[in-house]
Formats: C-alpha cells, structure tokens, sequence
C-alpha cells in the first residue's frame, strides 16, 4: 500500500506511521518528494486496515494498490532479473536463450538417462530435466521412482555436466530434493499449493514455476509473488499450456501472448514448454520458435531414447536423433533471433 502524507507533515509523524508498519510486519520504503512525502509499505494488508493508517496525524491518503504481485512486478524493479548457476548459466536478461531437457519421467534405467543426457549436452542443451516425483491424474498411472530417480539424475549430471531441473510435489519432500537438484521445478497441479510455494520460497535455490491449468495471468504472478514474499528471488516463470475446449489437436493451449505480457509487468524471466503446451511432438519446434520470438528466456523440452514406450507423455517426447535435428535447427534460429 501506499500513504500518502499532507504537505506540511513532519519527520516525525511520517517515522510513526513507518514504526508502525514494522511492528505490524511491512517492509517499508520511505520517499520524499517536491510535494509530498510518500511511504510505501510492502506486507499482509489483512493486518491493516487503511482506516487505521489514516488515523495517524499527518497522513492525507492511504491508497491499496491494485495490482498485488509488488515483489514480481516492474514498478518494483525495472531491471531484468537474471539468474546464475555456479558453471556461469544465465537466464534472463539479454542473454543467450537455454534449452532445459530430457525425459518426462525418469525410468528404471541408469544407461537410458544417461544416453539422454548426453545427447542434451551435446546439442548445447544447459539442464537435465526428469521427473521423480509426477503427480499423475489417474492414480494407475505410473508415479516416478522417487529417491532413485534423483539419484540417477545426479548421477548423469555430474557425468555430462549438464544441470538438473525436477519437480518438488510436497514440502516434505524439500531436504530430499535439496541435495540433489540445480533447480526445483513446481508443476501446473501445485502453482496455487501455498504451503509448497511458502516452503521453497525459503530456500535460496532457483524455483521454475509452471503457469497453472488455468490460471490467470494475475494469478500466476502472484504464486510467484509467495514465493518470493517468503524469501526466494530466484523465480522463473514457465508458459506450459492452459486447458482448452479443443483437445483433439493440442493436449492444452500455449499462450504465447502471455511472453510478452509477463514481460511488460514482471522483471522475472519467463520460458517456454511447448512440449506440455502443445502435448504433440510435431509442434515442439514451431512453438518453441515461436516463444523465443516473443522473448522468452529458454525453452524446455521432453526427449526420451525410446518415446513408443515411455512410461509417461511419449507422444510429446522427442527422440533423440529427432531432437538433434530440432536442436541443430534451434541453435541457427536463436543465433539469429536479433535479425527476427
């Protein structure tokens, strides 16, 4: 929120209304302007009512801002955000777009995660992605191996030297996934999943939030707004889809439009899965494309040594000799995406 105080208030009143905040919990940033002074506090209005804040001598207008995502949004930081890694990986800004890789769901099959990492590594992919945990809407379906599964992902990530992206699907689960992953990963079905975004946000390792089945816009930048709140800058935003009446074609609807809105009201960065966005491996590449021509950050994409036979999204994971194709394709694309 913002108060506003009168014209001829005092040093002194405006410190009491900025001791108050912070006894009650806000952040707060004091400005003095040509005519008035303003404070503008960052915390639980649910805590304050204007009522009160107006109450204080010196105060001339209290306004509650509209938009509420104030830790993601531009009016907080006009800069890009951008995120590094040990190895020099960045994402964001203007720096060179990444591709994040590998199978939905990592299987039974410590050689199999391996040849795909490999094959991501050798195509100037910068992260192995895999599923150990996978919330699946059916419970028959198969639910990932867990532990062993981050194991293996260690394991081939250390060997190829690749980053590891998987999803954290409960806040019990966080030391586990701790001590093994570069980044965690929260999925569509979690993006409202308070507790988790509350967990992670106090952790200071980088969190991909995926946009919901159907959220908002508003919405998706405000779960990114908990975890932020809670400690956790290292936010980034991932455009996967949104459902749809038209399934017969695309498992989900790829907003590309959101790109470029996130972009204009958030600082955080922003990339693509058109794998999940499209759920159809022949539109992988087109909208991939497409997201790095709107601005996104990086792309995300699913590749399995043996996609007839997955375990989990075969139909939208690329083989490997089809995503060196695609990836050959995508490194001349991104190359020249300042003449586009």
């Amino acid at each position: 929120m913002i108060i506003i105080m009168e014209r001829n208030s005092t040093r002194e009143q405006a410190q009491r209304v900025i001791d108050f905040l912070e006894k009650n919990g806000f952040e707060v940033r004091y400005n003095i302007g040509e005519v008035h002074t303003v404070i503008d506090a960052l915390g639980d209005k649910t805590t304050i009512t204007p009522g009160r804040l107006a109450g204080f001598d010196g105060v001339k207008e209290v306004k509650i801002i509209r938009e509420p995502y104030r830790l993601a949004s531009r009016d907080r930081k006009q800069e890009d955000t951008v995120i590094e890694f040990q190895n020099g990986v960045k994402i964001g800004g203007k720096n060179r777009p990444v591709v994040i890789a590998g199978p939905c769901s990592v299987e039974d099959s410590y050689d199999a995660l391996l040849e795909i990492a490999r094959a991501v590594k050798e195509a100037g992919g910068a992260f192995l992605r895999g599923g150990a945990f996978k919330p699946r809407t059916s419970p028959y379906d198969f639910q990932g191996y867990g532990e062993k599964a981050l194991q293996y992902l260690r394991q081939a990530a250390d060997e190829t030297g690749l980053l590891i992206v998987s999803e954290i699907m409960d806040a019990c689960d966080l030391d586990l996934m701790l001590d093994y992953v570069d980044v965690l990963q929260i999925g569509a079905r979690n993006v409202q999943n308070f507790r988790l975004l509350h967990a992670v946000g106090k952790c200071n390792k980088p969190v991909i939030l995926k946009r919901g089945l159907a959220s908002t816009i508003r919405e998706y930048l405000l779960a990114a707004e908990h975890i932020m709140y809670n400690g956790n800058s290292n936010v980034i935003l991932c455009e996967r889809g949104i459902r749809s009446f038209d399934d017969d074609f695309t498992r989900n609807v790829m907003d590309i439009a959101s790109i470029p809105v996130i972009r204009k009201y958030s600082h955080l960065p922003i990339i693509v899965d058109p794998s999940h966005g499209t759920g159809q491996r022949y539109l992988i590449e087109p909208m991939a494309k497409a997201g790095l021509v709107v601005g996104a950050s990086g792309v995300m994409i699913e590749v399995h040594n043996d996609p007839e036979n997955a375990l989990s999204d075969g139909k939208q994971s690329l083989s490997i000799p089809m995503f060196k194709e695609v990836m050959a394709r995508l490194n001349k694309f991104i190359d020249n995406l300042d003449n586009i």
